[in-house]
């Protein structure tokens, strides 16, 4: 005897197996943990929401590639301080009331205000500052807590930047340093200067600026002190008035060297580090990890295993500098 299969026997066949395939995608796979409704991220920026669109653009990428879509599998919700620090603990306390599953947070001060406001709520953070120095985490390799993510650890490239920025620029000897008042960024850079100047046979003068009004008056105070060039600490206060910092360098003809990639895409001279955009696209591996179940406190926090020199040429011939070729030999990516 012949058994025949009807169409609908046959379509509800078909069904089963889609189903089965459906459930196996990367999508299917990365709700699983929660079942049918998106998870909740938040994000707390230290920077403005125009800065920020870079980082969360390389994010967002970082998560549909792991088979995240946003609306559907995932939602962010946000808050900017703008530059200003000091707000970053009211906006963590506003995320935290939200109950998101996850936090990502930029700056060790983003990190820091995250943690004193949830100690439940899983935190990923990409920050360039040193986070076992400042209690975020109790080692790299074994984070603890509800923390982890991505270092760069750039306050320890400072010497590297300067000694960059001499070599692209022979007979610098008075670099101004425009730093951060109050901040981490501004104590470890103060911590390092003496040994760095002996070091690199350099003078560094100070200049803090804390304010719009404030760094107005730091672009004074460094043209009256007749700095031949100027390095930029990094801090996310700066990197929010980027604009404002290059023009006054190509104003006063300084030669500047910066700690994030984004001054010299819009126009500043030099830049070596990490790439931001390349750390918030391998925090989503981490939001991923997490949101699938993985504990923070057992996901080694990691380092960027490339540093990038980037010299933007056009900036050089505006500041009439002929930048050699034993550092364009070396760089990165050279802009023209």
């Amino acid at each position: 005897m012949v058994i025949r299969h009807s169409p609908a026997r046959l379509d509800g066949v078909a069904l089963l197996v889609l189903l089965a395939v459906l459930l196996m995608t990367p999508h299917a796979e990365a709700q699983a943990s929660f079942g049918s409704r998106p998870v909740r991220i938040g994000r707390l920026s230290p920077l403005s929401a125009e800065a920020d669109r870079i980082n969360m653009a390389a994010f967002r990428r970082g998560m549909s590639e792991l088979g995240w879509i946003e609306g559907r599998t995932y939602s962010i919700e946000s808050r900017f301080a703008d530059g200003q620090l000091d707000r970053l603990p009211a906006l963590a306390a506003q995320l935290v009331e939200q109950r998101p599953d996850l936090i990502l947070t930029g700056s060790n001060p983003g990190a820091m205000a995250a943690k004193k406001a949830t100690s439940s709520i899983p935190i990923v953070m990409v920050t360039t500052g040193d986070p076992v120095s400042y209690g975020l985490v109790a080692s790299l390799p074994r984070p603890g807590g509800n923390i982890t993510g991505v270092t760069a650890l750039g306050q320890a490239l400072s010497a590297k930047r300067l000694e960059l920025l001499k070599e692209a620029v022979p007979g610098v000897t008075r670099v101004a340093v425009l730093s951060k008042t109050g901040t981490p960024y501004a104590a470890d850079f103060q911590r390092d200067r003496t040994a760095i100047s002996r070091g690199l046979g350099l003078e560094l003068p100070l200049f803090e600026a804390a304010s719009v009004d404030a760094l107005d008056k730091a672009f004074a105070a460094i043209a009256a002190e007749r700095a031949t060039a100027l390095m930029v600490v990094v801090d996310p206060y700066f990197l929010t008035h980027r604009r404002k910092i290059i023009a006054f360098a190509a104003k006063g003809r300084l030669p500047a060297v910066y700690g994030e990639k984004e001054f010299v895409e819009d126009g500043g001279l030099m830049f070596y580090g990490a790439s931001l955009v390349d750390m918030y696209r391998d925090a989503a591996a981490y939001a991923d990890k997490i949101l699938k179940g993985a504990k923070p406190a057992e996901i080694p926090v990691e380092q960027p295993t490339k540093l990038d020199l980037v010299v933007n040429l056009k900036t050089a011939k505006a500041l009439g500098i002929t930048i050699p070729r034993s550092v364009l030999l070396r760089a990165d990516r050279v802009m023209e």
